[in-house]
């Protein structure tokens, strides 16, 4: 029981009661009276999307450079123009210690329905190891899958699976992983694996052969893989490329399997469990894009991501079997296309610039030997940065834009908000005058996020609702509660 004396499982009770309560704003045909509710066990499956790190804005950008280049709105805003049975509301994510909510955090909420403080993964503040969720799904006998553009063991999928203290410690996560049993693991993050990347040599892909896993680690072998025993793949050192890189590379293209073709096949895979299954899907980059105000590694993995969105749809369609949640875990820099120009007429065009981008703003980093972790770096010109600028961006800066480039870089550059005076924060405001967006900081922001979902349970989420209450609508949806409490 809450401390306002109302129990997380209270919420699905009064959840479709909130809904109509609240007016028709924000939700579309669950408003039918003649509508069906859902009961418990009616889900077998479960499917959660989550975009890490996905302002209002990054939305409303990714669904206008979609219209703009391909022509058609993004799946997401479909969704919501479309005949389609489907809940959409808003989400307090906020940790236990903060309003403003880490990834590890705002995952354990789902996956253990807890809060817990920034930085802890299904950890308590007392040392409490919470059950996760994945661990619930697979001791009802149902099939697990976790899967993203971020390493494995990164902040997000850990948070379905895994009990950590700190989120840091991947090596371990890693560990943890091979001993959970999960069916599909696929994302980044080889160096958590590999015996000759890790400081203890453990060779975890050995352990994961051994257990009965097919190893794969490019998009060919993922092709061939068999459908019929468990999978890890892990397709990159660490996190998987931007997709604005990956366009512009061959041999990632040929190597490495975008979001949608990893969502594919880990359907593949999980459907051929009778009892059902749990798949969190990630689009793991859009968090670190907005984190390093870079627009197109933002924008092009948004896309990515709704990609993503169009498999499940597809997975989903003409079956009633399948609740699907369709959110964010926080804001992030809050970007946004800014009315420039005479009457704001600008500003399309501005945007439109970002179709010639040829890399991101961290493949810019690695030319220069610059880490956004470094506080500073020597020896950079304005020419170099100008030249790299104009090649990553197809964007001429000017000099003294290049030299207050040059200044951030070397820690010189002052702003009266001082997290606008790193490279990120001045590169983006750069380009801002060129590409109209601009991003408010390089960290998250404590935004109610957007949430949807469809299939049965999604009548049952209120139109504003707590991020703890969705574990248990996971959990009951697929009456898998009895094996919560081990």
């Amino acid at each position: 029981m809450s401390k306002n004396g109302f129990s997380r499982r209270d919420f699905l009770k009064t959840g479709a009661l909130s809904t109509v309560a609240l007016g028709s704003g924000f939700v579309g045909k669950t408003l039918d009276k003649k509508t069906k509710k859902s009961s418990y066990g009616d889900a077998k499956n479960v499917i959660f999307l989550v975009v890490d790190g996905m302002s209002s804005g990054t939305l409303a950008l990714g669904d206008l450079m979609k219209q703009h280049q391909y022509g058609e709105k993004t799946h997401w805003i479909k969704l919501y123009e479309s005949d389609r049975e489907y809940h959409r509301g808003l989400m307090d994510m906020a940790s236990l210690n903060s309003t403003v909510t880490g990834s590890a955090s705002a995952a354990s909420s789902w996956g253990s329905g807890h809060r817990i403080n920034n930085g802890a993964v299904n950890w308590g503040p007392n040392n409490e190891q919470y059950k996760t969720i994945c661990e619930i799904f697979r001791d009802a006998g149902k099939a697990t899958g976790l899967v993203t553009t971020t390493r494995i063991t990164h902040a997000t999928p850990a948070g379905f699976g895994i009990n950590m203290p700190q989120r840091g410690m991947e090596n371990e996560i890693a560990e943890q992983y091979s001993e959970r049993n999960y069916d599909v693991l696929m994302g980044g993050g080889d160096r958590h694996f590999s015996g000759d990347r890790r400081s203890d040599g453990k060779d975890l892909y050995s352990v994961f052969t051994n257990n009965g896993y097919t190893v794969v680690k490019t998009k060919p072998e993922l092709n061939r893989a068999t459908r019929n025993s468990k999978l890890l793949g892990i397709f990159h050192d660490s996190h998987l490329p931007y997709t604005v890189d990956q366009k512009t590379l061959p041999e990632l293209q040929r190597d490495v399997p975008t979001l949608a073709e990893m969502t594919n096949a880990a359907l593949e895979r999980l459907e051929q469990n009778s009892n059902g299954f749990i798949l969190q899907i990630e689009g793991g980059r859009v968090d670190h894009a907005a984190h390093g105000n870079c627009p197109s590694g933002l924008i092009y993995d948004q896309i990515a991501f709704d990609d993503a969105i169009k498999t499940v749809m597809d997975f989903t369609d003409g079956r009633d079997d399948t609740l699907v949640i369709l959110t964010t875990d926080h804001g992030n820099a809050n970007p946004g296309l800014s009315g420039l120009g005479s009457g704001y007429g600008a500003s399309p065009a501005m945007m439109a610039t970002l179709e010639d981008y040829k890399h991101s703003i961290e493949w810019m980093y690695g030319e220069l030997g610059y880490h956004w972790s470094d506080d500073s770096i020597s020896g950079i010109t304005a020419n170099k940065i100008r030249e790299l600028v104009e090649y990553t961006t197809n964007t001429q800066i000017t000099r003294d834009e290049a030299r207050m480039i040059q200044r951030a870089f070397v820690g010189k550059f002052q702003a009266p908000f001082r997290n606008r005076q790193t490279p990120a924060g001045v590169i983006s405001g750069v380009l801002a005058n060129y590409n109209g967006i601009y991003f408010i900081s390089t960290s998250h922001t404590a935004d109610y996020v957007e949430i949807a979902a469809w299939g049965p349970g999604s009548d049952r989420i209120p139109a504003f609702v707590r991020n703890t209450a969705l574990f248990d609508l996971m959990v009951d949806m697929a009456d898998v509660r009895a094996y919560a409490e081990g």
